[in-house]
């Protein structure tokens, strides 16, 4: 479907937060319809939301929702999911990064004392009672059941403090996996084994795999994001956000069979424009405007959410290209191109011949000036010029194969449709007031996804971090995906983060439903996926459990 073809109206941004609703113009595709929000309060530390990730039990009825700010998970009855009522507070000792839910198990990922400490899992029953403890690697920051509910997996990032300082510690990335087929209260550290990295394992494409902090080695530097589990929960595919890579790992056995790079976006292609300076407008030095166009840049992919899906069979994988940065005492990889020097000659190849700060020098801020780029690549033969640009994520979503092969990318739809129907909040920080501000890094910041089938078609929901809203695509053909609508509750709703699709069948209330959980405006908002009657009475749901459902 060609992007002009897909739109059949454009709503305006209102001050007050109502959603905006843009369909397709095919009538038997899926519109979100806002039936209910639960809000936490106002964070009293900054960087420590009150809402960012959340988890749903079917048979209690209940979302769990990390409450990073108070030290507590907070337990909302969604019963009636127009009316969500908090139930209970659960205290839990340290800072929490995720949650996930199966059969009545709730198990939440803690950071340690210090986060290059272990970290730990703890687990609840639907009530709020504590059942167990155990210990896992440093800074879990995502968990998932396998859909089997055999295994427990937990994406311990191992980030360090700093670099280069006489305190810093480099804790190893790894992947935990805890055995759940005994009882949650006779689990011991016994039922924990550590997937951790070796040079030893397979790496395909190493050229994109990024091994780059000081002092490097593949143990420590590679940094588990996100997980999402195969159906028939033997292969789980982590994302490594910062190292923009894929591992895949074999459960049963706990080890790492292979690590994929995945490669650089050329936003020299006609298809993958960007905006690329928040200081576009000629002669001002604080604004910006819309002004999507091809620059001699190369996007790493870097995704943090991952899910998978079946077509006929075959597994394919949905990844939400953020991009990340390192950014630490004693070591910050960030740099504008304004302050690089650039190779004259290597950007005349490419059609840029003026490299300068002058009116048409890549250089200047209404041109490359302002992006924000990694020092770490780029300078080929070590010289004091850069001949290449690599950005921080790829400012769209992909399909892979199950070995991680590109099959689709977005290109630069994500940007081109938010320029048309939300003009106002175009790369913002998710206000009103804040036009362009996000193009010079990341643009939309596409961060959490969730998958869903509905009247025996796929979807893909993305979250969109700083444009604010939900994009979603028909995916039930994986190298041609479709866009469907597009809701945006901005600003009453910010930064989305963590997404849950809730089939028919686990739905309190019978229908699809959407939960978007917001780390800045601390809300959680329940969206009912509705689709055409007739065919949802004539299609199947999925009864298999998608992996990937918590960040």
């Amino acid at each position: 479907m060609k992007f002009e073809q897909a739109i059949v109206g454009i709503g305006l941004l209102s001050v007050m937060g109502l959603p905006i609703s843009v369909e397709a113009s095919d009538s038997k595709s899926i519109t979100l319809k806002q039936i209910g929000r639960y809000s936490a309060g106002a964070s009293t530390v900054a960087d420590e939301p009150r809402a960012e990730i959340s988890a749903y039990d079917p048979a209690s009825k209940r979302l769990f929702s990390i409450n990073l700010n108070l030290r507590q998970l907070d337990v909302i009855d969604l019963s009636a999911p127009e009316s969500p009522v908090l139930a209970q507070t659960v205290p839990l000792g340290g800072k929490p990064n995720s949650v996930a839910v199966r059969r009545g198990i709730v198990a939440v990922a803690l950071e340690g004392a210090q986060k290059t400490d272990p970290g730990s899992v703890k687990f609840f029953d639907a009530s709020g009672a504590f059942l167990n403890l155990l210990s896992v690697g440093a800074l879990p920051d995502m968990l998932v059941f396998s859909p089997n509910g055999r295994w427990l997996l937990v994406a311990n990032e191992g980030e360090p403090n700093s670099y280069n300082q006489a305190d810093s510690v480099d804790p190893d990335g790894s992947v935990s996996v805890i055995d759940m087929r005994g009882d949650a209260t006779s689990l011991t550290q016994l039922d924990v084994r550590t997937a951790g990295f070796s040079a030893s394992i397979p790496q395909e494409s190493p050229s994109s795999i990024r091994v780059f902090g000081p002092n490097a080695t593949i143990t420590k530097d590679l940094e588990p994001e996100y997980i999402t589990v195969s159906h028939d929960s033997k292969t789980a595919w982590v994302t490594l956000q910062e190292n923009n890579a894929i591992a895949m790992l074999d459960i049963p056995s706990a080890t790492f069979t292979k690590i994929v790079g995945l490669g650089f976006k050329d936003h020299l292609l006609t298809e993958n424009k960007l905006d690329a300076s928040d200081r576009d407008v000629p002669g001002s030095s604080n604004s910006g405007i819309i002004n999507i166009r091809n620059w001699p840049v190369l996007g790493m992919y870097q995704p943090d959410s991952i899910a998978s899906y079946r077509v006929k069979g075959k597994t394919y994988l949905v990844t939400a290209n953020e991009g990340d940065a390192r950014d630490y005492t004693g070591f910050s990889e960030e740099a504008r191109v304004g302050a690089l020097t650039l190779d004259g000659a290597a950007f005349a190849a490419q059609g840029f011949p003026d490299v300068t700060t002058g009116p048409d020098g890549l250089r200047n801020n209404d041109n490359l000036g302002r992006l924000t780029v990694t020092n770490t690549l780029g300078n080929t033969d070590g010289d004091t010029e850069f001949e290449k640009l690599y950005v921080f994520g790829a400012r769209s979503f992909s399909i892979r194969k199950a070995d991680a092969e590109l099959l689709y990318d977005s290109g630069d739809d994500l940007e081109q449709r938010t320029a048309t129907l939300v003009p106002t909040t175009f790369n913002s920080n998710g206000a009103v007031d804040t036009l362009d501000t996000r193009s010079d890094n990341k643009g939309p910041e596409p961060e959490g996804l969730a998958i869903g089938k509905v009247s025996g078609r796929t979807y893909a929901f993305i979250g969109l971090e700083r444009t604010g809203g939900v994009i979603v695509y028909d995916i039930s053909k994986p190298t041609a995906p479709t866009f469907v609508t597009y809701v945006n509750t901005t600003p009453t709703d910010l930064s989305p983060e963590g997404l849950i699709f809730i089939k028919k069948s686990h739905s309190p209330n019978g229908r699809p439903l959407l939960v978007v959980s917001h780390e800045v405006s601390n809300t959680v908002t329940i969206f009912e996926v509705v689709g055409d009657p007739e065919e949802e009475e004539a299609g199947e749901e999925d009864d298999e459990d998608e992996g990937g459902a918590n960040r």
